[in-house]
């Protein structure tokens, strides 16, 4: 999947302008995906290249904002994506390379870190939950779209309570190795 993947799906659920998009794009698509601003926008100006992509004309906006929709092209692309087969998605974290190091050295000098990563779940799991609540608490159970919506985020409360889950073993279960060590 690249970043034109993602933005294509964005601007097919809402024509936007840039900044519109880049708003958006924090507040959904980029809690599994990320990107700068800079890489959006200058995505956009590859796929207007290409003719996924094209500006609406508003002869009242005299500014330079421009409001990009999905042309034929950019459907036939993403249609196209859309029935490849894909790879599930490889865990990349540093965080397992930084305790395969901590399990050579010793020192539980990971263990701040390994803290760290479980207050910023915990409130990834908050603001994922007030998301759920705001947004699905009152859906129409039979509209597919809010539907596929909310299963996408119900994994994201998923992931982040099995990554809490696995902290708050790990951490205590560290402590209790150092202590055991210097006695």
């Amino acid at each position: 999947m690249s970043l034109a993947h993602v933005l294509l799906t964005s601007l097919i659920e809402k024509p936007s302008t840039g900044f519109e998009l880049a708003r958006r794009f924090d507040r959904s698509m980029g809690f599994f995906w990320n990107a700068t601003h800079q890489q959006i926008y200058r995505e956009l100006n590859a796929m207007q290249k290409k003719g996924w992509i094209s500006t609406l004309e508003d002869q009242a906006d005299t500014g330079r904002k421009k409001t990009y929709q999905v042309e034929q092209l950019g459907r036939i692309e993403l249609t196209d994506w859309l029935v490849k087969q894909g790879q599930p998605a490889q865990l990349r974290e540093e965080l397992m390379v930084r305790l395969r190091v901590e399990a050579q050295f010793g020192g539980n000098t990971v263990l701040p870190e390994l803290q760290r990563h479980l207050e910023l779940h915990r409130d990834n799991l908050k603001l994922y939950q007030q998301i759920f609540a705001k947004d699905f608490a009152h859906a129409d159970p039979q509209d597919r779209t809010l539907f596929i919506h909310k299963m996408i985020l119900q994994l994201g409360i998923d992931l982040e309570r099995g990554w809490i889950d696995w902290l708050e073993q790990l951490i205590p279960t560290l402590q209790q190795f150092e202590c055991n060590t210097q006695k």
